[in-house]
């Protein structure tokens, strides 16, 4: 990363005093001073206390707010740093929303950009206050002096020494002190672009994102997306178990009730028996479509007997005949066996809408502790998966296991879609 008060030194050094860069600068360092100080102060009362209250359990309690306390203070300084460099520092900690204090107390202590940031708040408060102070008061003697005819007609006829035993009586003689606060400030210009740029460098250091940042970030976005879809897979699950036991059954009860309705009305009046034949049909067909659609939820299939039974039932429903060769060692973890099944079923249901094949061939097999599945069929090919959702959400899926979909369809075909998930999730 570059320093921009650096690179403004380097590319304008004349042009760098005449520009809003000193001004900044010095902000920069006088905020930085009385934030260094403080810190200082919290820092040194949380020790005391928390080592003295160590032997009751409280103190404890206190020095793990110590190992936190450089998080806000890092939030702080990542806007103070915009004095000077006008590229903020990213955030290298993760979002915790909703998260207790607990949570996000245990969260904060297993990152280590959170004792990056402790390390920062000791270097700010020790090495850059006691820089800082020396920058104010070479700063703030600097502009004495440059004030001194000013201050020398302020309060005439007393008289001002600026060096012991060689008093100044009149503003003119006070000029000399004028050149020299001048030089100081030119050297406080300097100086203090040099030390503003060295606590930037230092804070790109300490309290940027990092790639372990990122890549923590990465695994815990995948294990909240796979908590997710978990959490849909029950739901869908429970959606599944209430229509079976529910509206299924009610439905099965009406169609019985209709039945024995329709026996006591065929032979004293046969147009209301027409009537309840017909919603009995209808109540039939809706038991049948009910039937499917908890099929299509979660098949109960594949919870009892694996894969290989729920894509042989699959199959057998399938319009286009469909050859089944799957090859398992065992049971499959169930994430891996739903995301398996599900994504045959997409690639059958394509076939038979969109393929114009004639057949269909289905292989499963575990190579290297991955499931390797194979849908090909003998269509026309020319599919795209980017034209539809279908194939997308299978492919997020599939990438929440740390898996891969590849999808196969040259024009005159064949299409082959290939699955390979891991089975250690």
């Amino acid at each position: 990363m570059t320093v921009a008060v650096w690179a403004a030194m380097r590319r304008r050094p004349l042009g760098f005093l005449w520009s809003w860069w000193p001004l900044r600068v010095w902000a920069f360092l006088l905020t930085g001073t009385v934030q260094g100080a403080a810190s200082l102060v919290v820092l040194a009362a949380l020790l005391f206390v928390g080592v003295g209250l160590s032997v009751v359990g409280i103190g404890l309690v206190v020095l793990t707010g110590v190992a936190v306390l450089g998080v806000p203070l890092a939030v702080l300084e990542r806007r103070r740093l915009l004095l000077v460099e006008p590229v903020p520092l990213p955030d290298p900690h993760g979002s915790l929303p909703g998260a207790g204090a607990t949570a996000w107390l245990r969260t904060r202590l297993k990152e280590r950009a959170t004792w990056r940031e402790l390390a920062y708040l000791l270097i700010q408060a020790v090495l850059f206050t006691a820089s800082g102070i020396g920058f104010v008061a070479l700063l703030g003697i600097s502009l004495i002096l440059l004030a001194t005819p000013l201050i020398v007609w302020a309060i005439s006829p007393d008289t001002v020494m600026l060096m012991p035993g060689r008093p100044i009586s009149d503003p003119v003689a006070a000029l000399p002190g004028s050149v020299a606060g001048l030089v100081g400030l030119v050297l406080s210009a300097y100086a203090g672009g040099l030390l503003a740029g060295a606590q930037v460098r230092t804070a790109q250091f300490l309290l940027a994102m990092r790639d372990e940042d990122l890549g923590s970030r990465v695994v815990e976005l995948t294990r909240s997306r796979a908590r997710l879809v978990d959490a849909f897979e029950a739901e869908r699950r429970r959606i599944e178990r209430d229509l079976h036991d529910g509206a299924q059954q009610q439905l099965v009860a009406l169609s019985m009730t209709l039945g024995l309705a329709e026996l006591e009305l065929r032979g004293q009046n046969p147009a209301a028996a027409e009537l309840v034949t017909r919603a009995r049909g209808e109540a039939k067909q809706a038991l049948d479509q009910l039937r499917t659609l908890v099929r299509g939820i979660h098949p109960q299939v594949l919870t009892d007997h694996g894969l290989p039974a729920a894509v042989a039932e699959l199959a057998l429903r399938n319009p286009i005949p469909v050859t089944v060769d799957i090859d398992l060692p065992d049971r499959l973890p169930a994430a891996v066996e739903t995301a398996a099944y599900f994504t045959i079923t997409e690639a059958l249901t394509n076939a038979s809408k969109h393929s114009g094949a004639d057949e269909v061939a289905v292989a499963a097999s575990v190579k290297g502790e991955k499931l390797v599945l194979l849908v090909t069929d003998n269509g026309h090919g020319g599919a795209d998966p980017a034209a539809g959702a279908g194939l997308q959400g299978l492919a997020d899926r599939v990438a929440i296991l740390r898996g891969r979909l590849i999808v196969t369809s040259p024009v005159g075909g064949p299409t082959q879609l290939r699955v390979e998930v891991p089975c250690s999730v």
